[in-house]
């Protein structure tokens, strides 16, 4: 296994990703999370990574207002809430200048389990979760 193997040869590109906008409603990232095979919603502002939502920052919110359809959990969530107030703001982030292991080092911890990467100027270029260090693990050994 290659020691020093650049970050992007894991790493989930930007466009991929579906990344919201700080000004977006809370219902998108709640549809974004229902509707893709994601844990994690990159929040920008432009460019600039300034937060990440995870389903289990939703999940917290659902038990806020249990019951209901997703028309009426949408209303609510937006009439309440801004994704600001939901996303986590202090993240831990790669560069494109970091590598595999350093993502396995950090992940490996169990804190937490998605890493966004960010270029010299903090804009978001993608993220590496765990699930992709797993795949990645994976197609080594096939």
């Amino acid at each position: 296994m290659k020691k020093n193997e650049p970050i992007d040869h894991v790493m989930q590109n930007i466009e991929k990703l579906n990344p919201v906008h700080v000004d977006q409603k809370l219902s998108k990232v709640r549809q974004l999370l229902a509707d893709q095979k994601t844990h994690h919603i990159p929040v920008l502002s432009g460019k600039k990574l300034v937060g990440l939502v995870s389903a289990t920052d939703m999940l917290k919110m659902t038990f806020t207002a249990y019951g209901g359809d997703d028309r009426a959990f949408d209303a609510y969530l937006d009439h309440e809430f801004k994704i600001e107030d939901v996303m986590t703001r202090s993240l831990i982030t790669l560069t494109h200048k970091h590598t595999v292991r350093d993502a396995a080092e950090l992940l490996g911890q169990g804190t937490f389990h998605a890493l966004p990467v960010v270029d010299d100027d903090g804009n978001c270029m993608g993220m590496v979760t765990s699930t992709d260090l797993i795949n990645h693990l994976r197609e080594l050994y096939d």
